[in-house]
C-alpha cells in the first residue's frame, strides 16, 4: 500500500484557503504560541482561560460557536462553518496536555521559538495541530470561500486523562453530527509520517492473590501470595502472549504498513510481534511489608493489548479460564474494549493519505496505533475517524516542539482535505 510519493506539490485549483496559510505562517505561529501560554496541564485540566482565548481568535469569524460543558472548569468549544454540501467533516483536538517539570525543560514549556521550532507543553501534543485547524478555518474566512462541505470543530477538555468531561460528554449530547472525523493527534515518528487508521483492543485485569502469612525465617509454615500471584502473570503470558493472533485478511494491510512504520525505532522483528500476538505488560505489582515476613496477599494490574479484528471477549473468556486454574488467584475487576479500524482503502483514509502525502511529497503510512483513545469513541459513535498531525516524536518530553514548517503543513492539509474528501465520497 506504498504511497505515490511524486505526488505535485503544486496548489490545487481553488486552494485560496491554503495559500493564505503559506501567505500568513507568522499569524499561525502567534496563534500557537498563545495557545502554549496557557497552563491547562491534566490534572487539574483547568481549560476555562483557553476556551476564552480560543472563543477571542473566533469572534471576528461568520462561524457558529458553542460552549458545552458538563464540569464548569472543563468546557468544550464546537465550531460550525456551513458548507456547499450536506455531509459533515469532523475535526476534533484536545485543549489540555500533560503536566510538566520546568526545571527539566531547557526551553519554556509555556511557549517559545527558536531555530525554526516552537516548544512548550503541547507543541506536538496537540496545541500545535489545534492552533493549525483554528487557522485552516480562518483562511476559509479569510478569502470567502465556502467549504466544500459542512465543518465541525470539536475542541475538548480532559483527553489526556480519559476524562468523562471532554468528547463522552459531547457525545453522550448527541451533538457531534458527522459522517467522518480527523483528530489533530501527532501521528510522526522519526520523521516517518502517516495516518492512523486503527486501535488496538485492550484488557486491564486487576489480580489478587491469598496466600498465609508467616514469619520470613520459617516459610514452609506459610504460603507466599507474592510467588503465587508472579506465577499466574507468567502462566498468562505463557499461554497467550506465544499465542499468534487470528487476524481477519481485511486487517492485513493495516498490520503490514503498521510493521513498516515502526521497524525503524523498535526493530521489524519487535515490530511484526506487537501486531502478530498479544502483548502483556506487567504494570502494577503490590505485595508484602517486611522483607522477614512471608506475604499472605498482593496485587497486580496487567495490561493486554490486541490487533484490531481481533475479539476480545474471546481472548478474556480464556484468560478467566487460565487464572481459574491458578490457586488463590482470583480476578478483582477488568475492563476491556475491541480495536476499532478503518477500510485503508476508504473515502477518509484516502482523502487524508493522499493529501498529506501531496503536500509533504512523502510516504505517508496507513497504520496502527499501539492504544486506543478517542478513535475509538468516534468509530463506536458511527463516525469513521482517522488521527493525523504532522509534527514530532517529543510528547510529553521535556522540551516537546514543533517545527513551523509542520505547523504550516497541518494547516494547508486540513484545508485542503474537506475538497479531497468530498471528492472520495462523490465517486
Amino acid at each position: 500500500m506504498a504511497e505515490d510519493t511524486s505526488a505535485s506539490r503544486s496548489a490545487p485549483a481553488g486552494d485560496a484557503p491554503a495559500e493564505y496559510v503559506r501567505a500568513n505562517r507568522e499569524a499561525l505561529v502567534s496563534l500557537a504560541l498563545d495557545l502554549l501560554a496557557v497552563d491547562t496541564s491534566n490534572p487539574p485540566g483547568d481549560t476555562r482561560e483557553i476556551a476564552a482565548a480560543v472563543e477571542r481568535f473566533l469572534d471576528p469569524l461568520p462561524v457558529e460557536v458553542e460552549r458545552v460543558a458538563v464540569d464548569p472548569a472543563k468546557p468544550n468549544l464546537l465550531v460550525r462553518v456551513p458548507g456547499d454540501a450536506d455531509r459533515t467533516l469532523l475535526y476534533n483536538g484536545h485543549l489540555d496536555t500533560v503536566p510538566f517539570d520546568a526545571d527539566a525543560w531547557t526551553r519554556d514549556p509555556l511557549g517559545e521559538r527558536a531555530d525554526g521550532r516552537v516548544y512548550g507543553r503541547g507543541a506536538t501534543d496537540m496545541k500545535g495541530a489545534v492552533a493549525s485547524l483554528l487557522f485552516a478555518l480562518r483562511a476559509f474566512a479569510a478569502t470567502d470561500t465556502e467549504p466544500p462541505v459542512d465543518l465541525l470543530f470539536a475542541l475538548v477538555s480532559d483527553e489526556e486523562v480519559g476524562g468523562d468531561a471532554g468528547l463522552p460528554a459531547l457525545l453522550d449530547a448527541g451533538v457531534l453530527d458527522a459522517e467522518a472525523c480527523v483528530i489533530g493527534e501527532p501521528t510522526c515518528e522519526a520523521g516517518r509520517h502517516s495516518v492512523t487508521v486503527a486501535d488496538r483492543g485492550s484488557i486491564w485485569l486487576t489480580l489478587e492473590a491469598a496466600g498465609e502469612a508467616a514469619h520470613g525465617s520459617r516459610p514452609a509454615l506459610g504460603v507466599n501470595a507474592v510467588d503465587r500471584l508472579y506465577a499466574a502473570v507468567e502462566r498468562i503470558r505463557d499461554r497467550f502472549g506465544t499465542e499468534r493472533l487470528a487476524i481477519g485478511a481485511e486487517m492485513e494491510p493495516i498490520v503490514e504498513e503498521s510493521v513498516a512504520y515502526y521497524a525503524p525505532s523498535m526493530g521489524e522483528a519487535a515490530a511484526r510481534e506487537l501486531f502478530r500476538y498479544p502483548s502483556i505488560n506487567l504494570g502494577v505489582f503490590e505485595g508484602g511489608d517486611a522483607v522477614n515476613a512471608v506475604p499472605g496477599s498482593a496485587r497486580a494490574e496487567v495490561d493486554v493489548r490486541l490487533t484490531a479484528g481481533v475479539h476480545t471477549p474471546d481472548v478474556l473468556a480464556g484468560i478467566r479460564e487460565c487464572v481459574a486454574d491458578c490457586e488463590g488467584i482470583t480476578i478483582a475487576d477488568v475492563s476491556w474494549s475491541v480495536g476499532t479500524a478503518e477500510d485503508p482503502e476508504g473515502p477518509l483514509v484516502e482523502a487524508v493519505a493522499s493529501t498529506a502525502a501531496g503536500v509533504t511529497g512523502d510516504r505517508v503510512f496507513r497504520r496502527s496505533a499501539t492504544g486506543g483513545g478517542d478513535a475509538k469513541k468516534l468509530r463506536n459513535a458511527g463516525i469513521s475517524t482517522v488521527e493525523f498531525s504532522l509534527g514530532t516524536d517529543t510528547a510529553h518530553a521535556p522540551d516537546e516542539y514543533v517545527p513551523v514548517d509542520a505547523l504550516v503543513d497541518n494547516a494547508v492539509v486540513y484545508a485542503r482535505l474537506p475538497a479531497a474528501w468530498r471528492a472520495r465520497t462523490d465517486e
